[in-house]
């Protein structure tokens, strides 16, 4: 086959749709002898800015040798194929990512030394952003871990989280929330709870996460009952109409960054105190609530495992959820046994 000299040296590539679901992850892929690849010096596992139209996307670049893909296109993940917006056969332009600047600021964590607040505000923009591959998630991620965030950095990491996501404001003097830290199986009372809060007239706007050390979070077990992927503006349909509702967090640009944060502590297995903290508090700020009941299961295989852990949690998380304005009150429950009768999701929903 004979090719022209514009198709033997591109300037863009031509988008193919791979159907490959990779989570967070956009990921492209293209030809080893892709003629971008060698005039970019570009290398498997390269982080690649890709630009379609007005949009562009921070990808990580994976290659083949195989004709299946011509030498002209490009192979998008469905993460980037959805935050591009692109067409089968739109123009992909690909470059060298830009370098970030906010990774000076992990790195500089990973020395041992503590970050004021305008850095926390750089990497979780990023973060938010999408600009973080998986390894730099990682590193921020086990950094944050292995040299504890003292109460300065819990704060302004909570606040950069609030920061880059959207906000419901109810126009109430009391907006209830709950939150259970986990580490239990079968631990399943929110549900209860929202339900009896808001048979009296209260308001409660109740988002969960999935689980990320346990066997199913409450957003997994109410999944098994009805749809928890709820927009904001059906968050605040269902409040208007019931008094409070169950919905997943995820799907919901509230404290975005945590989402993508807790993806990587799942695989990490980990689940630091200050990252729990900011977690649990950004998103409750975000969801307007004025007054939140914190339970803390103790326990030997608990994620307290003694009551002073317990008690210098709780006065981390007062102290962090008192300069957002919050209003908290600390529960230390029995986490020496499952709460329920039955381990995962659909198992848990029968408890209920």
């Amino acid at each position: 086959m004979v090719h022209d000299k514009s198709s033997q040296h591109p300037t863009h590539l031509s988008a193919r749709r791979l159907k490959w679901h990779t989570q967070d992850d956009a990921i492209i892929l293209m030809r080893t002898d892709c003629p971008i690849c060698r005039s970019e010096g570009l290398t498997s596992r390269s982080r690649v800015l890709v630009g379609c139209g007005e949009k562009e996307v921070i990808a990580t670049l994976h290659q083949i040798e195989d004709e299946w893909l011509a030498l002209t296109e490009a192979g998008l993940s469905e993460s980037a194929w959805k935050r591009l917006g692109a067409e089968p056969g739109s123009a992909l332009k690909v470059s060298h990512a830009p370098t970030l600047p906010s990774l000076s600021d992990v790195r500089q964590r990973m020395t041992g030394k503590r970050l004021p607040g305008d850095a926390f505000d750089r990497i979780i923009t990023d973060v938010a952003a999408g600009l973080y591959s998986d390894v730099h998630l990682a590193a921020f991620v086990s950094t944050c871990s292995t040299l504890p965030l003292d109460i300065h950095e819990m704060t302004s990491l909570t606040g950069a989280m609030v920061k880059v996501g959207e906000q419901l404001d109810w126009d109430r003097e009391m907006v209830l929330d709950k939150h259970c830290i986990g580490g239990l199986p079968g631990n399943r009372t929110t549900p209860i709870v929202v339900a009896i809060l808001a048979s009296l007239g209260l308001i409660i706007p109740k988002t969960s996460s999935r689980a990320i050390t346990s066997p199913a979070g409450t957003a997994d077990t109410m999944e098994t009952l009805t749809a928890v992927d709820l927009s904001l503006a059906e968050i605040r349909r269902v409040v208007d109409a019931e008094g409070g509702c169950l919905a997943w967090g995820g799907a919901v640009r509230l404290s975005p960054a945590d989402d993508i944060l807790i993806r990587i502590e799942r695989a990490l297995d980990i689940d630091a105190e200050g990252q729990l903290i900011a977690s649990v508090l950004s998103k409750k700020i975000a969801a307007g609530a004025t007054h939140v009941v914190l339970d803390l299961p103790v326990g030997p295989t608990a994620k307290l495992r003694s009551q002073s852990d317990a008690r210098a949690l709780a006065q981390h998380m007062t102290i962090v959820a008192g300069e957002f304005g919050l209003k908290t009150r600390c529960v230390f429950s029995d986490g020496l046994q499952p709460v329920g009768r039955g381990i995962g999701p659909a198992l848990e929903a029968r408890d209920v």
